[in-house]
C-alpha cells in the first residue's frame, strides 16, 4: 500500500513547554510558527525542573472521554481521575482547569505536554462485532481514539476508523482501578502485551485474541483489561504514516557509541522500550533541550527527568548515545513521531538542526 507523505507533522503532532504560574484557567498556547491544531489527544508531565516540591505522575486526556473527563495515569492502573481535567481542547492549545493542580500548573514548574489530532470527540463505528462509543479517527496521520464498553465474548473485533493497519494500540480501563494499561506492538506480536504503566518485559495474552489488527477492525481475546465485560476502555491506535510516524524495533548494543535508528524524519517524540528485561520505558523529545543530545522522563514512573543525556536526534532518525540497559541493550520497541521529514514530498531535503 502506497502512504501518502506528509510534509507539515506540525498539523498533527506538538511538543508543548511551559511554565506553571497556578493561574486558574490556563491555557497553554502552541508556540511554534508552524501549523495550527486543536489537539484531541494530550499527554502532560512536570519536569520537575524547579529542584523543590513533588513530581507527579504523566496524565493523559482525550477528547473521545472529554477533557473534563479527568487524567489517566500512564504510570498507574487507576480509572479516570476526575479531580485532574482539563478545561478544554482549543484551536492552538488546551486550557488547563484549576490553580490549585501543581501536577499540571504549579508556580514556576517546567511542563511538557505532547499533544496529538484526531478528529474532535469523534461517533459510533459498527464496523466490528462491538460497536464503539466513539471512533475519532484521523486517517491522513494514521491516528485514532476509540472508546468502547466491551462485550466480554471471546473473541470481539473493534473498527478502529484508520482505514490502514495499527502497529500500535495503548488501551486502558476508564471507569475502574485495577487494570494494566495493555499495548500492542506489531514489533512484539499479536499474541503479547506490553505494560505501559509497568517495567515488565513483553508477556503473553490474549489480549489481541492472537489476531493481527487489519486495515478496518482490531481484535480482543479474553483478557479482561481490554475485553471485560462491564468495564468501559479507551484505546488509542497508530498506523504508520511516511515522513511522519515509525514503529518498529531495534537491537541495543550496550555502547555509547550505540545503534542509529533510521525513521525517514527529524523526531520530535521517541517513546521506547527494552521488551526483554525489567526496565523503565523511555520517552525524550526534541524541545527539552532544544538540540541534539536530549534527556528522557520514564512513562511508568512519577521520576523527574534524567539528568544525562541518552540519544541524539538527527534529521533522519536518532542514535542512541548512552550504555543504559533501558534502551540500549537486548531488542528494544519504540514509537516515533516527525518534527520534519528528511525529505519532502517534493523531493527537497529538509535541514537537519
Amino acid at each position: 500500500m502506497a502512504y501518502t507523505q506528509i510534509d507539515d507533522p506540525s498539523a498533527f503532532f506538538k511538543c508543548q513547554l511551559y511554565t506553571g504560574n497556578d493561574a486558574d484557567s490556563r491555557a497553554v498556547t502552541f508556540d511554534d510558527t508552524d501549523t495550527d491544531m486543536q489537539p484531541d489527544f494530550v499527554w502532560l508531565k512536570d519536569r520537575h525542573t524547579s529542584g523543590s516540591g513533588t513530581s507527579y505522575h504523566h496524565q493523559t486526556f482525550d477528547a473521545a472521554r472529554g477533557a473534563s473527563a479527568g487524567a489517566l495515569y500512564t504510570s498507574l492502573d487507576n480509572g479516570e481521575d476526575s479531580s485532574y481535567p482539563l478545561s478544554s481542547f482549543n484551536s492552538d492549545g488546551f486550557t488547563l482547569m484549576s490553580s490549585t493542580h501543581d501536577s499540571q500548573n504549579e508556580n514556576g514548574e517546567g511542563y511538557v505536554a505532547w499533544c496529538w489530532k484526531a478528529n474532535g470527540s469523534g461517533s459510533a463505528n459498527t464496523t466490528g462485532s462491538v460497536n464503539t462509543t466513539k471512533t475519532s479517527a484521523n486517517t491522513t496521520s494514521g491516528f485514532s481514539i476509540v472508546l468502547y464498553d466491551p462485550s466480554g465474548s471471546d473473541p470481539s473485533t473493534l473498527g478502529h476508523g484508520l482505514g490502514a493497519v495499527p502497529k500500535v494500540i495503548l488501551t486502558k480501563v476508564t471507569d475502574q482501578s485495577g487494570d494494566a494499561w495493555k499495548c500492542y506492538f506489531s514489533a512484539v506480536g499479536n499474541d503479547k502485551v506490553m505494560q505501559l504503566n509497568l517495567s515488565d518485559a513483553e508477556a503473553s495474552s490474549d489480549a489481541w485474541n492472537a489476531t493481527t489488527p487489519t486495515s478496518t477492525v482490531f481484535s480482543l481475546g479474553n483478557d479482561g483489561a481490554t475485553n471485560g465485560s462491564g468495564r468501559t476502555v479507551v484505546a488509542y491506535c497508530f498506523a504508520e504514516k511516511q515522513g511522519y510516524s515509525k514503529f518498529g524495533s531495534y537491537e541495543g548494543n550496550g555502547n555509547a557509541n550505540g545503534p542509529f535508528i533510521y525513521t525517514g524524519f527529524r523526531p520530535a517524540l521517541i517513546l521506547s522500550k527494552n521488551i526483554d528485561a525489567t526496565q523503565n520505558w523511555c520517552i525524550s523529545d526534541n524541545k527539552r533541550l532544544g538540540y541534539n543530545e536530549n534527556k528522557f522522563l520514564t512513562p511508568n514512573t512519577l521520576g523527574a527527568e534524567y539528568t544525562d543525556t541518552k540519544l541524539d536526534i538527527l534529521s533522519n532518525g536518532f542514535k542512541l548515545r548512552s550504555t543504559n540497559a533501558a534502551n540500549n541493550t537486548d531488542t528494544n520497541i519504540y514509537m516515533a513521531f516527525a518534527e520534519a521529514p528528511f525529505v519532502n514530498s517534493k523531493g527537497v531535503p529538509c535541514n537537519a538542526r
